[in-house]
């Protein structure tokens, strides 16, 4: 049986980002039908952070494929920042897309001989109206520096760690100022000190007013967002508020203390 939808209030009566009625996505093969997604009705308000979890084959990648205009649901509804997609033409839709929504994913997708600069820029190539060349530069510096690789711009991906490569796709993802980002296994790569940090980049980004949607599979990664949406066999089964969310800022600083007193000791 499907939770009720989320009730919180959109900040000045704007539409919620994400409002998902009933919604369904059936694949079919000769031999078998495959519901992935089973009558799932949803709502997320600007400004959420919200954690969609499940194991392989709960649902939750498909589900994210349909929030981000990847793939159509097969019945149901899905506005997205009030409207509906199923209303929208393919180029509607991926101009909505664009000027929407953010993607990150946990393999990076970065291009292996351009530069982080150059990889940050490419979304702003597809933009319309188009983005003057000098304008891309200068938001693709700018949000690289936001993301802390200032000293790392020309740099291809082979000459940057795992954490720096991810913070690259972020600021991909940031640069074209989406309303909303969505993210796929984002510290599935990465060890646990660089998750932390990947996990405090995303908070702040939270923070500062984006509604940020993150599909995991790892609880302590959930554990930093504001609310936890649990799927299995394409349903969901639970949908609650994180009364005990995790700050990944006061993580990273509580380890820098304790390898700072370790090396005085």
């Amino acid at each position: 049986m499907n939770v009720a939808s989320h009730t919180a209030s959109s900040a000045g009566g704007a539409a919620p980002i994400i409002e998902l009625v009933a919604l369904n996505r059936t694949y079919r093969t000769e031999e078998v039908e495959v519901r992935a997604v089973r009558d799932v009705s949803l709502t997320i308000e600007r400004g959420e952070f919200v954690a969609i979890m499940g194991a392989s084959g709960s649902g939750k990648s498909t589900l994210m494929n349909v929030l981000g205009c990847l793939d159509r649901p097969t019945s149901g509804e899905y506005r997205l920042a009030g409207r509906n997609v199923a209303e929208l033409e393919r180029s509607e839709l991926a101009l909505l897309r664009n000027r929407k929504i953010g993607f990150v994913f946990q393999s990076f997708n970065l291009l292996a001989r351009t530069s982080a600069l150059e990889n940050v820029e490419l979304p702003l190539l597809y933009s319309v109206p188009l983005v003057p060349q000098r304008e891309r530069r200068a938001r693709a510096t700018r949000t690289l520096e936001s993301v802390g690789l200032a000293a790392r711009m020309q740099h291809v991906p082979s000459r940057l760690s795992g954490g720096q490569q991810q913070r690259v796709a972020i600021a991909r993802a940031l640069v074209t100022a989406p309303e909303l980002l969505l993210a796929d296994e984002p510290t599935g790569n990465l060890d646990s000190r660089t998750s932390i940090d990947i996990m405090g980049l995303l908070q702040a980004q939270n923070d500062a007013g984006l509604t940020v949607v993150m599909v995991t599979h790892e609880l302590d990664i959930a554990a930093y967002c504001k609310r936890i949406v649990v799927m299995r066999d394409g349903e969901i089964i639970r949908d609650e508020a994180n009364a005990e969310r995790r700050s990944a800022a006061a993580e990273r600083a509580a380890l820098d203390a304790a390898e700072q007193q370790a090396r005085l000791a």
